[in-house]
């Protein structure tokens, strides 16, 4: 029988140290209550590092690369490479109970089928893009040319199922940032990134915006799942969760700078 899902919509959001924060509380709460959870978030103009990229030898002056292309940048708490978001860019949290997807790769499978079922139009795989940023086993790609990534997180007894969509915008052009970041950040690079690996749906699919994939995704999410319900902002004992992941952010990211 299909469950209510509570929907957390792009507003909900304004900053990135509210994103990860807040895919924390949600992960806490379908622990609890076992109620499937979806969130849409859209940051403009940010790269997300990885805990991986903290050890780079010359970190500082990739960070100052970063800047001068006009980027804030945070760290993420959670392993992996770096990623662009900008205005372009989609990302969907679903978080469901771990009895749903008991495995990890349950887990990456679950997006690929939702991704696949949202653009029925695209043959699309799911294996590692070499010279792509952040790549892994579960880079959605077309021709060799990949548009999104999966993550997950497991706490308690819930699952965050993460994907990052390029939607609009140029593919090529966001890896540039990224091999200019690695050029700078490791002697020698690390990474032998290629802006011709990477895409974006809208240069798929002429004249796609976010809002078409996200309305897309959600439609799928509905029939897998059950009817979409818009949540409301946390309160309570959520609330003081929420806070408490926000500023454990803030003070990794103040270490950082």
């Amino acid at each position: 029988m299909k469950n209510e899902v509570l929907f957390y919509p792009i507003s909900y959001t304004n900053h990135p140290f509210d994103s990860f924060a807040f895919d924390d509380v949600l992960q806490h709460l379908v622990s609890q209550d076992k109620i499937p959870r979806v969130r849409s978030w859209v940051h403009d103009n940010f790269i997300i590092l990885g805990l991986q990229d903290m050890r780079l030898e010359n970190l500082q002056d990739g960070l100052n690369t970063l800047r001068n292309k006009g980027y804030n940048y945070i760290v993420r708490n959670s392993g992996g490479l770096g990623v662009v978001l900008d205005s372009g860019v989609l990302n969907i949290s679903l978080i469901l109970p771990k009895s749903e997807v008991p495995t990890i790769d349950n887990g990456y499978e679950k997006m690929y089928d939702i991704i696949k079922k949202s653009f029925p139009e695209l043959k699309i795989d799911a294996y590692e893009i070499v010279g792509s940023y952040c790549p892994g086993n579960f880079d959605l790609s077309v021709n060799g040319q990949k548009f999104a990534g999966i993550s997950q997180r497991r706490i308690k007894e819930a699952v965050a199922v993460q994907i990052y969509l390029a939607v609009e915008g140029s593919g090529g052009d966001r890896a540039n940032v990224m091999k200019d970041f690695y050029d700078v950040s490791s002697n020698p690079p690390r990474l032998e990134m290629n802006r011709d690996v990477m895409i974006s749906l809208s240069e798929l699919m002429k004249g796609l915006t976010v809002d078409d994939a996200e309305n897309r995704i959600l439609e799928t999410i509905k029939k897998e799942f059950g009817e979409l319900k818009t949540a409301e902002l946390f309160s309570g004992e959520a609330l003081e969760r929420f806070d408490k992941q926000r500023e454990r952010m803030v003070e990794r990211n103040e270490r950082l700078n």
